[in-house]
């Protein structure tokens, strides 16, 4: 056995449990600089660092001895960010600690408080909690932290990050000078350091989070995707990654209980976890999730913090994570413990650059591709009926008798389509998608009536523009062009859902390197400016642009009218579509208007005062 030769109710307990040999996090810990020290370890999540400083502690709670006394006050004390991670740690270490007769009870927010006073008053060998409930019980004089002989801080970057400064600081003050201290975080900001510095004495200090084999167990996958078939990308990723439990992310509340009804809506049994949830309804979740009731789990990144479902091969980030280490932290929730797990990123066209940015600073390389096609999730629909373990078990002489009158009432293919059906419905139906990063097709079927000829290029490989198909049309810009994989395709679906338009209010749309331009009937080109500065569309910007500015200036313009001569006041700018009136020119004392021509813009010049003489 690799675990604690010197330990052996802790050894018994990772036996049973096929620990054969330790992961990295746990070998460092093991090493002789380790024992008996403070340690400041950088491990990523999935890396069996809960079970690392469970075994880092042993020796100073049992001092060399097989089995702890009695529970009193705690000998030990783990500070977690949130409640989910907080009561896994207390499943860990209870099983850890099952045959060292120790006492494991929880503090975390959202349970019963006197229940925990009344564990806390009955004597306890480890107390395991979240920040703010666990300085409520010492202000109160329910903890008593005057026995601690280690403190453990799990996910230290988190609970910085969530706010936790001054309830640690509390927490740490009020714990012995001469107790060990063990800081574990995802990421070692200089934050983390200052607050090692400050509350630890001489730290070890352990960096086994980097590198590829953080990630050895974690397929990274990159699928490109057009802005309007995200929520289809999902359904398509879970019916084509087979896997008992997924998780999918998403960065609001709001996109949480969306793609929730969206997937429930497909038949996927999915369930939802966010910060709005209570206690018991984040509980009742986990449960099916556990149980197989439930299959998805979407969820934010607070409400997933520490989450650890057994079997979870799949995590879909619906959303982009705004920083590396939340890219660590989502896709930890699989590949954990040995197991191989698959993380898949939808990536819209628009923020490919920054994906990529993103990856390479997490230090991942993804494999980019498509999202799975219809066609190819019914390809392996085929391979999974023929091994599905229906077809695979051994038949009784009752199924036998049930066939034989099956054949002779029905052909054999007959029953066989039958069996396809009853296999399909269960299956939520695929989606079509469209992948962006195939390019433009020429031989695409158009939107207009009849049919076009593909147009020819110049010697640059440039199209001539193509003519205004509206009359007295207003020209709108997009800051995603040919660069970007822009396609009309799904260029007009998200135009038409971010102004609240039709097809039929869009004329002609110009694609270029950098942005796009198109145009919008002058009846709805109001309600669409309206509606676009109401929506939010993410790096997706949509602005109105001045007449002539369609094609870059080669949009043809419309005719110049004649100022009647007289009367230059009558004509207002604000009359035309998409403009703005324009400033009146300002007289103030000391200056004078200076007129170069007619229809010219006024300019004010300062008047030069003459000196007066001297006396």
């Amino acid at each position: 056995m690799a675990f604690l030769p010197t330990s052996p109710p802790l050894a018994r307990a990772l036996a049973e449990r096929n620990y054969n040999e330790p992961t990295p996090v746990q070998t460092a810990v093991l090493e002789a600089a380790s024992v008996g020290n403070d340690l400041l370890v950088s491990a990523q999540t999935g890396s069996g660092k809960t079970v690392a400083y469970g075994i880092a502690i042993a020796e100073t709670l049992l001092e060399g001895a097989e089995t702890l006394g009695r529970a009193a006050e705690p000998l030990a004390l783990i500070v977690a960010p949130t409640r989910e991670l907080a009561l896994q740690v207390h499943r860990e270490l209870s099983w850890l600690y099952e045959y060292a007769g120790a006492r494991v009870v929880s503090c975390v927010g959202g349970m019963d408080p006197r229940r925990e006073q009344r564990d806390l008053a009955a004597g306890a060998h480890i107390v395991v909690g979240t920040p703010g409930r666990l300085r409520d019980h010492l202000e109160r004089g329910r903890l008593d932290v005057t026995g601690l002989r280690a403190v453990v801080l799990d996910e230290a970057d988190e609970m910085l990050d969530l706010g936790f400064r001054e309830d640690l600081e509390f927490i740490l003050e009020a714990t012995p000078a001469g107790r060990r201290t063990l800081l574990f975080s995802a990421t070692l900001p200089k934050a983390i350091a200052t607050l090692a510095k400050r509350y630890q004495h001489n730290a070890v200090r352990l960096e086994v989070s980097r590198g590829e084999q953080g990630h050895a167990d974690i397929e990274y996958r990159a699928i490109r995707v057009a802005p309007n078939d995200i929520e289809h990308a999902v359904v398509n990723v879970l019916r084509f990654v087979e896997s008992p439990s997924a998780i999918v992310f998403c960065n609001t509340r709001e996109s949480v209980r969306h793609l929730q009804a969206i997937l429930l809506e497909r038949g996927f049994a999915a369930v939802s976890l966010s910060g709005e949830l209570s206690q018991s309804e984040r509980n009742q979740a986990l449960q099916s999730l556990r149980d197989g009731r439930a299959r998805v789990c979407v969820a934010t990144d607070v409400a997933a913090r520490g989450i650890d479902l057994p079997n979870l091969g799949l995590v879909i980030h619906a959303d982009l994570p705004n920083d590396p280490e939340v890219l660590q932290h989502r896709s930890g929730r699989t590949g954990r413990a040995g197991r191989k797990g698959v993380s898949v990123l939808l990536v819209p066209v628009s923020r490919r650059r920054r994906a990529e940015q993103l990856m390479a600073s997490a230090r991942v390389q993804p494999v980019w591709s498509g999202p799975p096609s219809a066609e190819d999730i019914r390809k392996l629909d085929q391979e999974r009926l023929v091994q599905d373990p229906l077809l695979m078990e051994e038949s009784s002489e009752e199924d036998l008798a049930m066939a034989r009158t099956l054949l002779a009432a029905r052909s054999a293919e007959d029953i066989a389509a039958a069996l396809v059906r009853v296999y399909r419905s269960r299956l939520p139906a695929a989606e079509e998608v469209f992948d962006p990063g195939q390019g433009r097709s020429e031989s695409r079927e158009p939107r207009d009536a009849g049919a076009r000829k593909p147009r020819e290029r110049d010697r640059d490989g440039a199209r001539p523009p193509r003519a205004s198909t509206l009359q007295n049309a207003v020209w709108f810009r997009l800051n995603v062009g040919r660069d970007s994989n822009a396609d009309p395709r799904w260029l007009l679906p998200m135009i038409c859902r971010r102004g609240k338009i039709t097809k039929q209010d869009i004329g002609a749309i110009r694609i270029f390197d950098r942005d796009t331009r198109f145009e919008v009937t002058e009846q709805a080109a109001a309600k669409f400016a309206t509606a676009i500065k109401r929506t939010d569309g993410g790096d997706i910007q949509i602005e109105q642009l001045r007449e002539g500015h369609g094609d870059a200036g080669n949009a043809p313009r419309a005719p110049h009218k004649p100022r009647p001569e007289g009367r230059a006041a009558d004509h207002k700018p604000e009359a035309a579509a998409g403009f703005k009136p324009a400033r009146k020119a300002e007289f103030k004392p000391g200056r004078k208007a200076e007129h170069k021509s007619a229809g010219a813009p006024v300019k004010n010049a300062p008047v030069k005062k003459k000196k007066a003489p001297r006396d």
